[in-house]
């Protein structure tokens, strides 16, 4: 037990000591829980600037624009006569997409025809692509609707029969768990997750590789054992999370208006066995790179392909099949599927018993390899 509490407190102390691995795990965590979440904080994409076409100059074709400049995705930013000035807007970045409203547009609404509208988007930035042709799929469907049942009015069928016919399975879209349909709602506790990860596994990596990192300047007798060591500094590193995990993961999502369905101890409980895999996989990134500048460049370029093995910025179903096998032996891929199925989700322990029980085991086998590595440095 004694040995236990000297790695305890040594590990402790080197954590404020040694300058890199404060920077990392304490100076690095304050600094991403300000600035991350800023580009974030307006949630959804508004207004993006799109230019309208108008070949037809009609009542219909003027009501097509205005119907697009009322909905909260675009803003008609300008109402141009040809198409060669609404590319030109596009090639200078003024505008991100150009609506065209064709010829006799009115007069082919009016006969029962199609009258295509032509979007031209930028593609280059999806999100704002996805948002463009959907307001304006949205605005063709509803001025399309009213059209034809207009013309059934006219033809003497009974309004409520009249609107029925013209869209006869209306859809109602409630966003379960994301009311705003927000981005930040979707990417943020996921992100915070791995940032957690990314800062410890780069601290831990720092303070088995930095000169003084290690107790040698212990008599052999008074050295905790390679067991006492490795749990000791593991519990140093959970007592440290212990504060910075609440932060990221409770009192950010508040801050920032993310919805919480799920009980805190839940949250906390799922938080236990991530942080001591993350600590025992430290001790495993220490051993391969061993230098400090190596653990640095090689975690920090790692952070991608982390995120995208995570499966919330890339749908897990498009990873192959060993790519999924191998990615849980990241500790960031069942926390970050369990701590969001229960903060965001409102989901119980249970509902997360593989995610928690596959934290446990990582925890456990890399706690052992930590220690094999710990007696072997040892015994040379």
């Amino acid at each position: 037990m004694n040995g236990l509490a000297t790695a305890y407190l040594d590990e402790f102390r080197r954590i404020f000591r040694l300058k890199p691995a404060f920077s990392t795990l304490i100076v690095a965590a304050l600094i991403y829980a300000v600035f991350y979440p800023q580009p974030y904080l307006n949630e959804a994409l508004r207004d993006v600037p799109v230019a309208v076409v108008d070949q037809d100059r009609t009542d219909s074709s003027r009501q097509f624009a205005r119907l697009l400049d009322a909905t909260p995705d675009v803003a008609v930013a300008e109402v141009l006569p040809d198409l060669p000035s609404a590319q030109h807007e596009v090639f200078t970045r003024a505008i991100s997409g150009i609506v065209v409203i064709p010829q006799h547009f009115e007069r082919e609404l009016l006969h029962g025809r199609p009258s295509p509208v032509a979007l031209y988007g930028d593609a280059s930035y999806f999100l704002i692509y996805s948002r463009v042709s959907g307001a304006v799929s949205a605005v063709a469907q509803t001025l399309g609707a009213q059209v034809e049942v207009s013309r059934l009015i006219a033809r003497g069928i009974d309004p409520p029969i009249a609107e029925a016919a013209a869209d006869p399975l209306p859809l109602v879209a409630v966003p379960l768990f994301n009311p705003q349909g927000g981005y930040a709602t979707y990417i943020l506790p996921a992100a915070f997750v791995l940032l957690v990860q990314q800062m410890l596994l780069i601290g831990t990596g720092l303070l088995n590789t930095l000169p003084g990192a290690r107790s040698e300047h212990r008599k052999a007798e008074d050295r905790p054992g390679p067991a006492a060591t490795v749990i000791g500094k593991a519990l140093a590193h959970l007592s440290l999370e212990a504060v910075i995990i609440p932060v990221y993961l409770i009192v950010l999502p508040y801050l920032y208006g993310v919805p919480r369905l799920g009980s805190v101890p839940a949250v906390l409980a799922m938080s236990v066995p991530f942080i001591l895999a993350v600590s025992g996989l430290g001790f495993i990134v220490a051993a391969i790179f061993k230098k400090p500048l190596a653990v640095q460049l090689a975690m920090a370029a790692m952070g991608l392909p982390f995120m995208f093995l995570a499966g919330f910025s890339w749908p897990i179903e498009a990873i192959p099949k060993a790519v999924q096998i191998a990615s849980v032996l990241l500790p960031s891929t069942s926390a970050i599927d369990g701590i969001v199925r229960v903060s965001q989700l409102g989901g119980s322990l249970a509902d997360v018993s593989r995610q928690f029980l596959t934290l446990w085991a990582l925890a456990l086998i890399y706690g052992a390899i930590a220690v094999v590595i710990e007696m072997r440095r040892r015994a040379t």
